[in-house]
């Protein structure tokens, strides 16, 4: 798949799926600028190994909840790319904090649903005086939370995330005039540090043991779904939530 002379904003891309779909997108020929939070480090080595490749990528901080943030991350965008942007992924998010809702403070509740949903909104509304008509993608990465209610103690994820998948689907109506396409990818278990430091042993392997294909996802196979949606080949695609979840949920 080519999107050779293309240009693309990874939010979180430093590391885990971001990283995985800025190296993917890269490889695929696009420019990439890769948003990251507070590891610059880690986002500096995915910029490195683009480069390694040949490819053209850059690493930009801010907070994508942050709405004078997100406005220096687009100026900064505009700057790196030429002044155009054909692709903007919406990965930035996490868990937060893991309550049950009795324990859950509304201050966690809040700052939840800002990384993982109002970052999506600020992102897509800026990035949309830049998305070219009849080639423009954006590809928001939602969870198979979204659908299941999410694990214990994760009700501000999946709402959050839930959130995310239907405002993929509204977006998908608006910018329809447009062809521009807008589509979600909703990753089942994927093995990445997230889930190596917070998820407990036991609990990963009782998931794990639930999955008809019988083993977690790797980051790559969800960057691969990003790269298509992407791609000229996904441009009669859009409003739609690409699971990649092993089976683990198919209703």
């Amino acid at each position: 798949m080519s999107l050779k002379e293309t240009t693309a904003l990874v939010t979180g891309g430093g590391r885990g799926i971001g990283r995985a779909a800025a190296a993917a997108l890269a490889e695929a020929g696009a420019a990439v600028v890769v948003n990251y939070l507070s590891d610059g480090a880690a986002a500096q080595r995915t910029v490195e190994g683009i480069r390694d490749f040949g490819g053209r990528a850059w690493a930009v901080q801010a907070d994508v909840a942050d709405p004078a943030q997100v406005e220096v991350l687009f100026a900064e965008t505009r700057r790196l790319l030429g002044g155009r942007l054909d692709i903007l992924v919406n990965n930035a998010g996490g868990p937060g904090v893991r309550r049950p809702v009795a324990e859950l403070s509304l201050e966690d509740w809040r700052r939840c649903l800002e990384v993982n949903l109002d970052g999506v909104f600020l992102c897509t509304r800026a990035a949309l005086p830049l998305l070219p008509d009849g080639r423009g993608r954006v590809v928001n990465v939602t969870s198979i939370s979204a659908r299941s209610g999410g694990g214990p103690g994760g009700a501000a994820y999946s709402a959050a995330k839930a959130g995310v998948s239907n405002f993929t689907r509204a977006c998908a109506k608006e910018l329809g005039p447009r062809r521009i396409t807008v589509n979600g990818v909703a990753p089942g278990v994927i093995d990445t540090d997230l889930h190596r430091r917070g998820t407990p042993a036991e609990e990963l392997a009782a998931v794990t043991a639930q999955v008809p294909l019988g083993r977690i996802g790797s980051a790559g196979e969800a960057a691969a779904a990003v790269v298509f949606l992407c791609g000229e080949e996904a441009r009669y695609i859009t409003g739609e939530i690409l699971e990649v979840n092993g089976g683990l949920r198919m209703d």
